[in-house]
């Protein structure tokens, strides 16, 4: 049953992320914690989102913007790495209720700032790619400051998802070797699913270019919103 209910978030989690925009992980790892602990969480839900944004790049390629992939995907680096080799020095525990309090601010921040904007300049690009790295790094979860600070750009929606997924690529190549040269390992079963995860998020993804133009993503992160929210009190009342 794990495995089916794993396979049911992987295809939810690459459905509501292309969508929105903020990636597959923010949905996927809440899920995931309750069956794996935080490192394998974070290895196992980062190399579904890095599969999950190749094929995004694949299907929205017209209209990537190098020059923000670059502005952002450089400082991402560094930080992804710094925040990965966090994991392994703090707390699980600790982990996953800081975690917990990461995605209550992030819903709270979809309900009541829903137009907030940032100025766009290379300063907020540089700023934008540290930040959502680090929190990739160390949560697995950096979309919703890259979507934060890529929404100032007011980027066409097909070209936003695209840049997003590229920078995000960039980001988790960083911080998955990193978990796996410190020795986080995938269980034999998981690993043997990936046979099945792998074609589920391809299809997520072509299902949501469907949808993309049709939908309105609001109400997408109002449902993810809710959600999370229920995770996150779960990880505070009962951390990994």
């Amino acid at each position: 049953m794990e495995i089916l209910y794993l396979a049911i978030v992987v295809f939810l989690g690459g459905l509501l992320g292309t969508t929105a925009g903020f990636g597959a992980s923010t949905v996927m790892i809440p899920v995931a914690l309750l069956f794996y602990p935080l490192q394998q969480t974070l290895l196992f839900v980062g190399i579904i989102h890095f599969l999950g944004n190749i094929w995004k790049i694949a299907i929205f390629r017209k209209g990537i913007q190098w020059k923000l992939i670059f502005s952002f995907g450089i400082p991402g680096i560094a930080a992804g790495y710094l925040g990965a080799s966090l994991v392994f020095q703090v707390s699980s525990v600790l982990l996953s209720r800081i975690l917990a309090g990461f995605i209550i601010s992030y819903v709270a921040y979809i309900i009541l700032k829903p137009n907030f904007k940032i100025k766009p300049n290379n300063f907020t690009a540089g700023t934008g790619g540290f930040i959502s790295g680090f929190m990739a790094g160390i949560f697995g979860m950096g979309g919703a400051v890259r979507s934060l600070f890529l929404s100032a750009y007011n980027l066409p929606k097909e070209v936003y998802l695209v840049t997003g997924a590229a920078i995000a690529m960039v980001i988790d190549i960083s911080r998955l070797s990193t978990y796996i040269i410190s020795g986080t390992k995938l269980e034999k079963t998981t690993l043997w699913a990936m046979f099945l995860f792998v074609p589920l998020s391809f299809i997520a993804a072509k299902v949501a270019k469907l949808i993309v133009d049709r939908i309105p993503q609001k109400y997408f992160r109002i449902v993810v919103a809710i959600v999370l929210f229920i995770m996150a009190v779960k990880l505070i009342i009962l951390p990994k």
